[in-house]
C-alpha cells in the first residue's frame, strides 16, 4: 500500500473506533429505560440512533462495498419498537463497526477510487466518498447522542 491511500485508511480507521468508543461512554450511564427514552418530541432516543448507524454502516459499507447482502430498512431504525436490551445493540452496533474496519483494512490502493453507489447517497461515488460520509455521519449523529445523555442524566437529578 502506498502512503497516501494507507494514511487514509488509518484515519479512517481511528475516527471510527473514536466514535465508537464515544457511543459506548455514552450509553453506559443509560439504563435500558433511558436508552429508549425520546426527551425531545422532535428527536429520537439514543437507541433509535445506535439502531440508525448500525443500518447506515450495514447498507452503505457492508451492502454496498462489503457485499455483505444486508438488506436496509431505514425508516424502522427510527421508529422500531422492539425496545431490545441495550447491551444486544450494542452488539450490532460493534459488530457494524468491526466489519466497516475490515472492509477499510481490505482495501487496496486502487480500491478507494473504486466506482460507488447507494441509494439515498447520490454524491458519493467512490469507496473513497462513502467511507468519509459514512464517518461524517457518524460523528453528527454522535454529537446528539451527546445531547440525550445529558437529558437522561439531567432528568435524573431533578427527580
Amino acid at each position: 500500500m502506498s502512503v497516501l491511500p494507507s494514511a487514509v485508511a488509518v484515519g479512517f480507521t481511528r475516527d471510527y473506533e473514536r466514535c465508537r468508543r464515544r457511543v459506548h461512554e455514552l450509553a453506559a450511564s443509560l439504563t435500558d429505560e433511558e436508552f429508549w427514552t425520546k426527551p425531545y418530541a422532535y428527536g429520537n432516543s439514543f437507541g433509535h440512533l445506535v439502531l440508525h448507524l448500525t443500518g447506515n454502516l450495514s447498507y452503505y459499507i457492508g451492502a454496498r462495498v462489503a457485499e455483505t447482502g444486508y438488506v436496509r430498512t431505514r425508516d424502522r431504525e427510527f421508529i422500531d419498537p422492539a425496545r431490545r436490551p441495550k447491551a444486544d445493540v450494542l452488539r450490532d452496533f460493534d459488530a457494524a463497526v468491526d466489519m466497516t474496519l475490515q472492509t477499510i483494512a481490505a482495501q487496496r490502493d486502487e480500491d478507494w477510487a473504486a466506482p460507488y453507489s447507494g441509494v439515498g447517497e447520490p454524491e458519493a461515488r467512490t469507496r473513497f466518498d462513502i467511507l468519509l460520509k459514512c464517518a461524517m455521519h457518524f460523528y453528527h449523529h454522535v454529537g446528539q447522542m451527546l445531547y440525550l445523555e445529558r437529558a437522561a442524566a439531567r432528568a435524573r437529578t431533578s427527580t
